[in-house]
């Protein structure tokens, strides 16, 4: 019995994603499980195919593929896992999921900042945790986390669940930067200033602005450019529209960010393969392609964004290392349901 029959009569009523199994081989090919949209995806694969002859296969799923690589263990036809949030990336790592990237370009290109320090996984793209802010009724240019805090901005804000991965990456950093009582006092004040029990998902907050429901939104980036070319719905170009993003921090420690990125699964079949992909991912004309197509910034600092994501200024990001943002993640968890922060304000 070959490998993919051994490993389909392993896991026959225990996969945890509906997704069919492709059609995995092992030669003169490269697997990827991939979080990411086959939109933004499929145009670096083509490119890195035509590159390199290397025949990229794809598994596409919104959840579950780290519970899959677990399951699947030495069986698993994955070479390369792509997916989004400092907290899988390094949640792959302590379930020895990952082995090291050995290819060289990982640290010619990539900051120490946005990789693991023993190559288990790194960065690919950024995406910063910005304030949307009406352009009628905000006349500042310039705000830090702290400012949002002030008696100036009660009931003017709004944001998503605390406990969505977005947020708890925001104020993972800020124990990692400033410490757990400093966070609480913040994140307190930051609660009691929403306009609502924080809800929805960062469009909403956006769209909010426009209705007149709160003046500022902490809300990725990305959104930004994907609303403005929304034809689908039309509609988001105007919530959009009605916003102007600023960096916070821009003047001091920067921007807090999380990312998007990669590992090479531990028991990889096409190992050789899987480092080349890598590489590429790393290479000025892949992260142009992250850029453009995505709205979010290149890990690799010597890559533009593209031209829409500078109109709206230019991040410096925090230099917090990802690691460190990921070791308080838990606290940041424990600290949003100890203030009751989905509540929202207190007094």
């Amino acid at each position: 019995m070959n490998k993919l029959a051994l490993l389909t009569a392993a896991l026959l009523g225990t996969a945890t994603l509906s997704v069919a199994m492709p059609a995995f081989a092992q030669s003169g090919e490269v697997n990827i499980y991939s979080y990411r949209e086959q939109s933004l995806l499929q145009p670096l694969l083509d490119k890195f195919t035509a590159e390199t002859g290397i025949e990229a296969k794809v598994l596409y799923a919104g959840d579950g593929l780290l519970e899959r690589v677990a399951a699947e263990g030495e069986l698993s036809p994955a070479d390369v896992v792509l997916t989004v949030d400092i907290g899988n990336l390094v949640g792959a790592e302590e379930q020895g999921l990952t082995q090291p990237i050995t290819t060289p370009v990982l640290v010619e290109r990539v900051p120490a900042a946005f990789r693991d320090d023993d190559a288990n996984w790194t960065a690919l793209s950024l995406r910063a945790r910005v304030f949307y802010v009406s352009k009628d009724r905000v006349d500042a240019t310039a705000l830090s986390y702290e400012d949002i805090t002030g008696p100036e901005w009660k009931g003017r804000l709004c944001t998503r669940s605390g406990s969505h991965p977005y947020n708890i990456g925001l104020i993972a950093q800020r124990i990692a930067a400033h410490g757990l009582d400093a966070t609480r006092t913040w994140l307190a004040g930051v609660r009691d200033n929403l306009a609502y029990a924080p809800t929805g998902g960062d469009r909403e907050g956006v769209k909010n602005i426009l209705a007149g429901t709160c003046d500022l939104s902490i809300t990725n980036t990305y959104y930004m450019g994907a609303m403005l070319n929304n034809e689908k719905e039309p509609e988001q170009k105007d919530w959009a529209s009605a916003s102007r993003i600023i960096y916070p921090d821009a003047d001091t420690d920067g921007t807090q960010v999380n990312v998007a990125g990669g590992f090479i699964a531990k028991h990889a079949p096409n190992l050789d393969n899987a480092n080349a992909l890598i590489a590429f991912l790393l290479s000025d004309e892949a992260q142009g392609i992250y850029a453009d197509t995505n709205y979010e910034f290149p890990v690799v600092p010597s890559v533009s964004p593209s031209e829409l994501t500078q109109s709206w200024g230019t991040l410096k990001a925090v230099q917090t290392p990802l690691v460190d943002v990921a070791a308080h993640r838990a606290e940041a968890a424990a600290l949003v349901d100890e203030l009751k922060f989905d509540l929202g304000p207190q007094n």
